[in-house]
């Protein structure tokens, strides 16, 4: 039962890490269509930045810092670099997805040679601190990071749901021509919402590295590779299916790492495609993801 327990909340903890990442892959492509393979090396800009920046302004401050950074180096992408790519070509979104997958290679690559092989302590408040819940033993960092993403997750959905952007964002999703002819400012918009994933990328950066990880690395922005199929699962433009399908993912993980001895017969490493297999499953099941949005066919 303590397994079980321990299992439960990992999951639940990196399930909250995963629905922060796949939030911005919606958002992103809610606002643009583009799928946005650059949101692994902006995990690890808001990650790297946190670690050399926490010796002089504190932690807090680093946080601070970091997000306001990555959220404008995502919008600078998005306005100086893809809003230029395209043109009006109706697949100017599948250029931009292929554009995205090259400015991820520029930025990992930089910042793979400042970290080198090191690794990197975020200087997070939470150390190695452990909270005794009954017969379970769980790290604060992963009960830090179930309730921040919980309260950040809540701001992005009251962003959605009660501003004028997140408005327009619906408006946009639903029909970008129609939103254009009614005064939606189209560009705004998206540049707004790869600011938004930027900002999210570097909260969830610091969670990934916290304890009982070892710190940030030169591949942590891989982990946000494993984010992507929650954000497939839950259908690529519902923020309830990213949430849905990023608990799903984690709590897969978890208790698939939890129960590895059990679970031999897969192999030691299926921890590691277990989140890809659900996604498999699932989709062929349901092929436009859990949440997706039914499209009125007319004949």
């Amino acid at each position: 039962m303590t397994g079980f327990l321990d299992s439960l909340l990992g999951g639940l903890a990196l399930g909250s890490v995963y629905a922060l990442i796949a939030l911005g892959f919606v958002t992103i492509f809610k606002a643009s269509g583009v799928l946005s393979f650059a949101h692994g090396s902006l995990l690890l800009l808001g990650g790297y930045l946190v670690a050399v920046l926490h010796d002089d302004l504190g932690f807090a401050g680093a946080l601070a810092v970091a997000v306001l950074v990555t959220a404008a180096v995502a919008g600078a992408l998005d306005r100086l670099v893809l809003q230029r790519v395209g043109g009006s070509d109706p697949h100017a979104a599948h250029v931009q997805t292929i554009v995205t997958i090259g400015v991820d290679i520029v930025l990992v690559t930089d910042l793979a040679r400042r970290i080198g092989g090191d690794l990197l302590p975020l200087g997070d408040p939470w150390g190695s601190a452990v909270t005794d819940l009954g017969p379970v033993t769980v790290a604060d960092s992963r009960i830090a990071a179930i309730l921040v993403s919980a309260v950040a997750i809540g701001g992005a959905f009251a962003l959605f749901r009660y501003t004028p952007w997140g408005l327009s964002l619906r408006a946009a999703a639903e029909d970008r021509e129609a939103a254009a002819l009614m005064g939606v400012r189209l560009t705004r918009v998206r540049t707004a919402a790869w600011c938004l994933a930027g900002a999210l990328a570097a909260l969830a950066a610091v969670f990934l590295v916290a304890f009982p990880a070892p710190g940030l690395e030169r591949t942590t922005g891989q982990i946000a590779l494993k984010a992507f199929p929650a954000a497939i699962l839950g259908g690529m433009t519902s923020p309830v299916g990213a949430l849905v399908g990023s608990m799903l993912i984690g709590l897969t993980e978890a208790f698939v790492a939890g129960y590895q001895s059990d679970l031999h017969v897969l192999g030691e490493g299926f921890g590691d495609v277990a989140p890809y297999a659900v996604m498999v499953l699932v989709l062929l099941v349901r092929p436009a993801g859990l949440f997706a949005a039914k499209g009125a066919a007319r004949v």
